[in-house]
């Protein structure tokens, strides 16, 4: 196969009618330049180039080739082009997996950021609730720590800190505790609560770990499949529910929320993002604007 290399050379000798002016265009020494040529017809068994007085001029064989190599550079070009543009982000694929709660206040905002600044960006936005043990490794991943396993860097990943987010009892207007300031969590105990994790996963764990800290297991007299339905059903009058604070936002009419305390259940949120994406223009962009959601949620 033809060096890539040394074909530019000859275009560059041809074009400047010189080894001189050839090695002055590519920065390199006349000899370098002379060697190249000189591989490059071993190389094809041709006579490319020859001397003309005290120039350089292309033989047949060599203006043919020099011509119907532009092509090839061309190509070479928009090779170069898609690289930096897949470097950039503005072309690929970006996964990103989060949580239910994540996905409703935080998710939101960023795909609409990402997808106006990276218009070429295909995003794969998949809810960690529902996935399945052989799904696509991620680019970036919301998700919260499970009390029970502290958190470690899975291979090729690193993971970092996002927030804390307490807990909150939601209680109807009607209820004792609606118009007080906090709560503890053991004056929860002797009421039905409203379950509000399909998943009984780690957002669930925190929780009933804290009440049994305290001595107690809620009495889940309903259940359901996420916190709005669950606020739902305290706003209709039964029972009441336990959520993180994330999940507050836009409360619907005819329910409170009241901050737990002694001790304050809580669950912690992370980010881990694959090592061979973390420079990437656009995860580096999803961790600024993730940073920036989280700050205005705590806030």
């Amino acid at each position: 196969m033809v060096d890539i290399h040394r074909l530019r050379v000859l275009r560059s000798v041809i074009g400047e009618r010189s080894i001189g002016g050839a090695a002055a265009a590519l920065g390199y020494t006349p000899s370098a330049v002379s060697q190249h040529i000189a591989a490059l017809q071993r190389e094809t068994g041709l006579v490319l180039v020859e001397r003309d007085g005290r120039g350089i001029v292309a033989t047949e064989a060599g203006t043919i080739l020099a011509t119907e190599s532009e092509s090839v550079f061309e190509q070479l070009a928009r090779v170069d082009g898609l690289i930096s543009e897949l470097r950039d982000g503005r072309l690929g694929q970006l996964r990103i997996n989060y949580f239910a709660s994540a996905g409703t206040t935080w998710i939101p905002p960023i795909v609409a950021t990402i997808s106006r600044e990276f218009p070429g960006l295909r995003l794969d936005l998949r809810l960690i609730e529902l996935m399945g043990p052989s799904a696509t490794s991620p680019d970036v991943e919301i998700y919260v720590e499970d009390t029970g396993r502290p958190s470690v860097d899975v291979g090729g990943f690193v993971s970092r800190p996002l927030t804390t987010d307490p807990y909150h009892a939601v209680v109807p207007p009607d209820s004792e505790w609606a118009t007080r300031d906090q709560v503890t969590l053991r004056e929860l105990s002797g009421v039905p609560w409203v379950d509000n994790d399909v998943a009984r996963g780690p957002c669930r764990q925190a929780l009933l770990d804290a009440c049994t800290a305290v001595g107690f297991a809620p009495d889940f007299s309903i259940e359901t499949q996420d916190y709005p339905t669950a606020i739902r059903f305290v706003a209709a009058g039964v029972g009441l529910t336990v959520v993180p604070r994330l999940a507050l936002l836009d409360l619907p009419p005819g329910v409170a929320a009241v901050p737990i305390v002694d001790p304050t259940p809580a669950r912690s949120i992370r980010v881990r993002i694959r090592q061979a994406a973390i420079e990437l223009t656009p995860v580096q962009r999803v961790l600024d604007l993730l940073e920036t959601a989280v700050a205005q949620t705590i806030s």
